[in-house]
């Protein structure tokens, strides 16, 4: 379900899920952190970049597949747990669309380069599912309250134009572009590198949620809404939410 190869000190992993827009399961999410494991023990690997084969980064949660199992969720932490801690940079190269889960991993990427026609978007409001703290916390430090605000209440798109004017998108490009970015990187000095990452990503997002915060995120999960919008889905038909 991944790709991985090594060009001199960049390694470059690719979601190889492109029948499913590069959706999230359980094994691709289990592949996706032994590889970063690995990237980061190494010794020889500086950068990863991450990117998804086909027109779609990823398109989040694999929701016909097992993304409801009760362990899919701390496979996923862990996954995000890894990224943050791994002492290397990974550049994302936001190859298309980057939606829901997959938003989240485009943001667990240090820096971000985008083709001219990705986008961003976390649909929550849509499935009646509430996002962690941290998402939500990393999204404002990256694009700012008011779109944050947007993006979550009204599910609004983020497009690589508008990202290039917050901090969401770097650079705009190919994943070309994004492993030649990757190489100037990886001649950089690496325990400069490695403390930069780390105060920055100190920053507070991931403290633990408040109680309200936790009532109100079990809550909506327990949702008779989200069962509403998987049966809307189905029947391809618009979703009646009661809040309930």
């Amino acid at each position: 379900m991944i790709g991985v190869t090594q060009t001199e000190a960049v390694m470059t992993i690719e979601l190889q899920r492109p029948e499913r827009r590069n959706a999230l399961n359980s094994q691709l999410v289990d592949e996706l952190r032994e590889a970063m494991q690995k990237a980061g023990g190494d010794g020889s690997t500086r950068v990863i970049v991450l990117t998804g084969q086909g027109t779609v980064f990823c398109a989040g949660a694999d929701l016909s597949g097992d993304v409801f199992a009760a362990d899919y969720p701390d496979r996923l932490i862990e996954l995000h747990k890894v990224m943050d801690a791994a002492p290397i940079p990974v550049i994302g190269a936001i190859n298309g669309p980057a939606i829901g889960a997959g938003l989240q991993l485009a943001m667990r990427c240090d820096l971000r380069v985008a083709a001219p026609d990705a986008f961003f978007q976390f649909p929550t409001s849509k499935y009646g599912l509430a996002l962690d703290n941290w998402s939500i916390r990393r999204l404002t430090s990256l694009v700012g309250h008011g779109r944050a605000s947007a993006m979550l209440l009204t599910a609004e798109k983020l497009t690589t134009e508008a990202g290039l004017l917050t901090g969401m998108v770097n650079r705009t490009g190919t994943l070309v572009d994004a492993q030649a970015w990757a190489a100037e990187v990886a001649g950089l000095a690496p325990l400069a590198i490695q403390h930069a990452k780390r105060v920055l990503n100190d920053d507070g997002s991931m403290e633990e949620a408040w109680p309200e915060h936790k009532e109100l995120f079990d809550r909506a999960w327990a949702s008779q809404d989200v069962i509403e919008a998987q049966v809307a889905r189905i029947e391809k038909r618009p979703p009646k939410f009661q809040g309930a």
